[in-house]
């Protein structure tokens, strides 16, 4: 028999109320306190008990009193982009857009008459970006007579990711390293330890330090500690080093690190890999997919390649990037308190090193065709006592990994996408700023969110994720399903945008994509119909859920360190 669950709960100090069904989808919990809070559909929420401890936000929720009352807080926001600047111009009388089209017509027109371009361009060029950036950084709001207190109790990521150093501060690199040495000492829940398993899993509702906890403890469930004799404190300060070479940018950052990292153990479990290849191996690719992006600069091999950058010059122009990757890694690992290695024969280490390397490589998409048909050519005969047959695995499951996004919830995926396409624009942006070849699928004035997702998803993601269900056929209803899902909505969005084409009228141009309404909208609707302070809904919606951590010896949920 379904029973009614009243929670009680605090947003802001204002006392709320949420009532619900005890089968109700985790989604619809998660929307009524979205509501409550006024968040917006990609804000993160965190919820704390009385004890300051973090709670999951599900149907498991345990109903208390008003003495009891549990704390909302949105503590973290999607990285999309914000237009902040160009509302701020437009409203003081500033067109920036034609300012910056204008600049870029006579920069154009000097390039054609003369292949040097005159200092005076280079200054004006200047003092319109450091104009946008003026509007756009929120700190120097005042000169507008504006001002904007800044807590230091929550850790929002800048929506102007390409306004943000690239490189991570020196405190705020401590504050985390602090945090994570804090809560290193915890012991994760089962349901957790479970949950980190899953393809399902929601990255977004861990902060930093929390991710290296997890990163942490996916080296300790596969026994990596006593199989290899990786000392504790050496491993965390590796961990360390690796958050802290993960530059500030919108898709290819510390979080994404995560996401590959945590696919790619999930697969391991999934597949049984353990119990199929060495050790070894195992240890190498875990450590692969937390290295294969180091140090990225948001700019892709092609910018590099074209701009003649110091890395391309490098790596004469052969996955300028990859190489660097690997590079970064292993200068981390050459310092002994940073090497997880360090315990390992010479015999050992030049394996992993060489399997890293392949594995790091194997991530550049110009190797895609070429990786997927050497695997298809053996999938049919695979003997995992052939090592050149384990070596191409290896490859292919660290690029599943790393482009199976869209093998996630829908709500956990589609930020993610919003995210790369914010890092795509800001490189076509700039190559069009510098004369460079525009990457057709990367121009904001020619690519859509779903016209980015359907022939990626049709010619890439499936191919491959098919082949290696070959190989693993329970891996289909845990990746490919849910891309088959994802590929039936981003086409329905494009019919969307194509029927909002055809009713446009005068052939005016809308940058604009429509989505088609889903049933998050119809929640985001219904928020509207409360009564006083309470909120019931009954609408069903897909089960996302986080989890907590307890401590070692009291068990109880993670504290919240400030």
């Amino acid at each position: 028999m379904t029973t009614t669950k009243i929670i009680y709960f605090s947003v802001d100090g204002r006392p709320e109320q949420a009532e619900f069904p005890s089968d109700c989808p985790a989604q619809d919990v998660k929307e009524v306190f979205r509501a409550a809070a006024e968040a917006g559909p990609y804000d993160i929420l965190k919820l704390y008990n009385t004890k300051g401890n973090i709670i999951n936000i599900s149907p498991k929720l345990e109903s208390n009193t008003r003495q009891t009352q549990y704390k909302l807080e949105v503590v973290a926001a999607d990285c999309k982009t914000y237009s902040l600047g160009s509302e701020l111009a437009t409203a003081l009388g500033f067109d920036l857009l034609a300012m910056e089209k204008r600049l870029q017509t006579l920069e154009k027109k000097i390039l054609v008459a003369s292949t040097d371009m005159p200092s005076i361009m280079y200054e004006m060029r200047n003092r319109v970006e450091s104009f946008r950036e003026k509007l756009e950084s929120v700190e120097h709001l005042s000169w507008l007579g504006l001002f904007k207190e800044l807590s230091n109790g929550t850790n929002k990521p800048s929506p102007f990711y390409h306004k943000r150093s690239l490189r991570k501060t020196k405190e705020e690199c401590q504050q985390v390293m602090e945090n994570y040495l804090q809560m290193s000492s915890l012991e994760v829940t089962e349901e957790v330890r479970q949950y980190l398993k899953t393809p399902t899993f929601d990255n977004w509702q861990w902060e930093d330090a929390e991710i290296m906890v997890l990163l942490q403890l996916m080296y300790i469930d596969l026994d990596f500690m006593n199989k290899f004799n990786i000392e504790m404190e050496v491993l965390q300060q590796f961990l360390f080093e690796v958050y802290r070479h993960y530059n500030n940018i919108p898709f290819h950052n510390f979080k994404h690190c995560f996401c590959v990292t945590q696919m790619m153990y999930g697969l391991i479990w999934l597949t049984d890999l353990q119990n199929k290849m060495d050790d070894i191996d195992i240890l190498t690719m875990l450590t692969s997919a937390i290295c294969h992006d180091l140090d990225h600069p948001g700019y892709n091999n092609a910018y590099q390649i074209n701009a003649r950058t110091e890395l391309a010059l490098r790596y004469n122009d052969i996955s300028p990037l990859e190489n660097h990757h690997c590079s970064v890694a292993f200068n981390i690992l050459e310092k002994s308190e940073n090497n997880i290695f360090r315990n390992l024969t010479t015999e050992q280490f030049k394996r992993i090193r060489e399997g890293m390397i392949k594995c790091v490589l194997a991530t550049d998409m110009t190797r895609h065709n070429e990786i997927l048909n050497q695997f298809r050519s053996i999938v049919s005969v695979f003997d995992f006592n052939n090592k050149n047959h384990k070596d191409i695995l290896t490859m292919i499951i660290i690029k599943v990994s790393d482009i199976s996004n869209e093998a996630r919830p829908l709500d956990v995926a589609e930020p993610w996408l919003d995210c790369l396409l914010q890092e795509f624009f800001n490189q076509s942006d700039m190559e069009k700023l510098e004369g460079l070849p525009v990457s057709p699928f990367m121009d904001r004035d020619k690519v859509t969110k779903p016209s980015s997702q359907t022939g990626f998803i049709r010619f890439v993601l499936l191919p491959l994720f098919i082949e290696l269900a070959n190989l693993f056929p329970s891996l289909e209803q845990h990746i490919i399903d849910p891309v088959r899902k994802a590929l039936d909505y981003y086409t329905e969005m494009e019919k969307a945008l194509e029927k909002e084409k055809q009713n446009r009228t005068g052939g005016s141009q809308c940058d604009k994509v429509v989505k088609p309404l889903d049933k998050q909208d119809e929640n985001q609707k219904n928020t509207d119909q409360t009564e006083s302070n309470k909120i019931v809904i009954s609408t069903e919606q897909k089960v996302s859920s986080s989890g907590m951590l307890k401590k070692t010896k009291t068990l109880q949920p993670l504290q919240k360190f400030e």
